[in-house]
């Protein structure tokens, strides 16, 4: 189990927890990612970690309020126990001195570029950070953002906070101003398909964190699999991050669009028996 020591809601739908896990926190690094589960018979749904405190040890996840799972959690408060956290889990970014490093993340998808963004600056790297939300209450960790970054654009759909646009526009302005060495890309499975079409164009090597359904995160289920220059892979294990040039993301988007009508049945559910 892991206890709850601090909550905090960085918008509406999302939330911030810190978790004991003393293990985790000492081992984790940039790109690991958990396991969550609430009850004996509750679903495992991967977290990445934001950061991580090993005098404390615990760990920080960031979390939208999308499934019956996600729902569960921001109904606990600090002083409660999740009742799994298995971790860490997944390959961790490589972190190598490039140069200038583009590092773009969307809505939640913001927190695990966090770690990335440090890693990378603390190496070395020239950090130019991009976030985006649809709205200014989406915008998330900007000051986290910033403290680790040499530049940081903000970009939000509807122009309520920083520029108005998608995360693609603001970053196109960086790459057509700097010389770009290498991207990172973390966001929804969409978003994700067109930054790394628009690295692609300018032959900007480019990584993204892949955010797929799992089940049991050791590669034996299958249910995470992603196409990969053409080959088979899964997240879990070969993953969170891939080429992000060679990733399939018509397919990507596809599987994890599979469920959506049992994911809503199951919230639609959940809500009428707690009312939440």
């Amino acid at each position: 189990m892991g206890k709850i020591v601090h909550k905090e809601n960085l918008s509406e739908n999302v939330f911030k927890l810190e978790i004991e896990a003393p293990i985790i926190a000492r081992k984790r690094k940039a790109g690991h990612f958990v396991l969550i589960k609430i009850g004996d018979q509750g679903e495992r749904i991967p977290l990445t970690i934001s950061s991580a405190n090993e005098q404390k040890g615990t760990i920080s996840l960031v979390v939208q309020k999308v499934g019956v799972t996600s729902h569960k959690l921001a109904a606990l408060k600090a002083g409660e126990e999740v009742t799994d956290v298995v971790g860490p889990l997944g390959q961790p970014t490589e972190i190598e001195h490039k140069g200038t490093v583009l590092c773009a993340g969307g809505g939640v998808g913001i927190a695990p570029l966090l770690p990335i963004v440090e890693a990378m600056k603390a190496k070395g790297n020239k950090v130019i950070s991009v976030i985006a939300g649809r709205t200014k209450e989406l915008v998330i960790l900007e000051n986290e953002i910033r403290a680790h970054s040499d530049e940081l654009v903000i970009m939000t759909d509807d122009g309520s906070y920083g520029q108005k646009g998608l995360i693609t526009a603001g970053m196109e302005e960086i790459i057509r101003n700097h010389t770009i060495d290498m991207a990172v890309t973390i966001g929804p499975a969409v978003m994700m398909k067109f930054t790394s079409l628009l690295t692609k164009k300018y032959n900007i090597p480019t990584i993204a964190s892949l955010n797929t359904i799992m089940v049991d995160g050791t590669g034996m289920c299958g249910a995470c699999r992603v196409t990969v220059g053409g080959m088979t892979k899964f997240v879990c294990v070969d993953g969170p991050e891939f080429h992000a040039h060679e990733v399939d993301y018509d397919e990507l988007l596809t599987r994890l669009n599979a469920y959506n009508d049992a994911e809503q049945s199951a919230l639609e559910n959940f809500v009428k028996e707690t009312d939440v």
